[in-house]
């Protein structure tokens, strides 16, 4: 998780996360979006599909990117915003 707070007006965290296969990608995604919703939030946006390696989830503040792992190497979001602290990183 990045703290974006004084990198961009985008979003205030952002999660980036992989999955190992498009089933896991769509798990994580569903998982995710029905916790919040039972803790009452709503997305205000999901773009992309498992298939195409890449599900961004914008709840406003926190913008979740649900990568493949080649996707997530090719874009290399950690090295685009380095600037933005480490909040938690699990590996």
């Amino acid at each position: 998780m990045l703290d974006m707070h004084e990198v961009t007006l985008l979003a205030d965290y952002y999660i980036l996360c992989d999955g190992s296969s498009t089933r896991q990608i769509d798990a994580i995604t569903d998982d995710l979006i029905e916790s919040l919703k039972k803790a009452g939030s709503q997305p205000a946006m999901v773009e992309g599909t498992a298939t195409s390696g890449w599900v961004l989830v914008d709840f406003g503040s926190v913008i979740v990117h649900i990568f493949s792992p080649e996707k997530r190497a090719y874009y290399q979001l950690e090295e685009l915003w380095k600037e933005a602290p480490i909040v938690v990183r699990m590996l």
